[in-house]
């Protein structure tokens, strides 16, 4: 299996519910470091996984709606905890329409599956990952 991996990063600000998460309840803010990894059994007729230009700029799109946002105001994470796993599924859609919708280009038909990772810190990260239609 290839894969390729591209890389941006988001700051957004959020509140939890829940004593689970203590402080967080609280409107904090957060800096993401986003990996999108992109991953097909054979490469293309040109030798690639996909369009890397393509693969950042479509990731940075996506990124860019979230970006210095509150994402409790906004209305697709209405009553919605925005934990790094949720949002890594939730990047992870809207990427995924974006490649269905071909904004990748012809080359990102032999994708077969895609991983979003969030870096909170260093020491911290959670991901989701799926099969793609293609």
């Amino acid at each position: 299996m290839y894969s390729l991996t591209v890389r941006d990063h988001i700051m957004i600000a959020h509140s939890f519910r829940g004593e689970i998460f203590g402080p967080a309840q609280r409107l904090h803010g957060a800096t993401y470091v986003v990996d999108c990894e992109l991953k097909r059994p054979a490469l293309d007729a040109d030798g690639l996984v996909v369009d890397i230009g393509k693969a950042a700029a479509v990731l940075g799109e996506v990124l860019g709606a979230l970006n210095y946002r509150n994402l409790d105001d906004e209305p697709d994470f209405a009553g919605q905890n925005t934990t790094t796993e949720y949002l890594a599924r939730a990047i992870f859609e809207r990427m995924a329409a974006r490649i269905a919708a071909g904004d990748l280009g012809p080359g990102a038909t032999g994708l077969s599956a895609m991983r979003i990772t969030l870096a909170e810190s260093h020491v911290a990260w959670a991901s989701y990952e799926g099969a793609l239609g293609g």
